[in-house]
């Protein structure tokens, strides 16, 4: 699991055991994220949408706090994932980031709460699971317009953008600031730091099978968790 850009997201790339059969791979671990992440995800709720190529979900945000964290993978076709920073007080506010997530390369995000989330549908169709550390909740659940042209996301350009209508009269970034809907950065990291993983004192061996075993992203050894 590897940190992104924006604090709070990180990627996951599985190691994927193929043979004559087909193929295997662990696409979720509670102890690989707390250990990796250094935070844990309760799971409350599991999530598939299934979307025609140009459909774009988004951004999806939650009230904070209880907020929603998100660990998402695409299981069939592919999709442009798109992670979207809309704390107030962020140093990062306003950024974005995307990541392909496909059924080849088996990739998962993980984002804490408060962090927007959307999606392109990049084939012709997609399905998406997600793993969601609170349950849906209508009146918690906010929208900012994903074709907002002040976030300016980059969405590929060979697609025709396909929107629900509620998305598609979600409000502006600008617009939602002077709403107050946008989650509070400091209330996203209290809630978020009170589900870190505390630095546990490793034995000699558990140190050593650590630091030999392989991260999914190549590098080693075990990250420092938030104190």
């Amino acid at each position: 699991m590897e940190s992104l850009d924006i604090d709070g997201a990180w990627v996951f790339t599985p190691r994927i055991h193929t043979d004559r059969r087909g193929s295997f791979h662990e696409w979720f671990s509670r102890p690989g994220l707390e250990e990796l992440a250094c935070r844990r995800l309760d799971v409350a709720q599991a999530n598939c949408s299934v979307s025609r190529r140009g459909v774009i979900r988004g951004i999806h945000f939650s009230d904070v706090p209880p907020g929603q964290a998100k660990y998402v993978t695409c299981t069939n076709g592919a999709i442009l994932d798109v992670i979207v920073d809309i704390r107030l007080g962020s140093p990062g506010f306003g950024r974005w980031i995307t990541v392909p997530l496909t059924a080849e390369n088996r990739t998962a995000i993980f984002i804490e709460e408060g962090l927007g989330h959307a999606f392109a549908a990049l084939t012709d169709e997609a399905t998406i699971f997600y793993l969601c550390s609170a349950p849906y909740d209508p009146l918690g659940e906010h929208g900012v317009n994903p074709l907002d042209p002040d976030l300016g996301i980059d969405w590929p350009t060979d697609i025709v953008p396909v929107l629900s209508d509620k998305d598609a009269a979600a409000p502006s970034l600008s617009a939602a600031i002077a709403g107050r809907m946008l989650p509070d950065y400091g209330q996203c990291k209290t809630v978020a730091d009170a589900l870190n993983r505390p630095v546990a004192v490793q034995s000699v061996g558990q140190a050593r099978r650590r630091a030999s075993r392989q991260s999914p992203t190549g590098s080693t050894g075990t990250p420092a968790c938030r104190s």
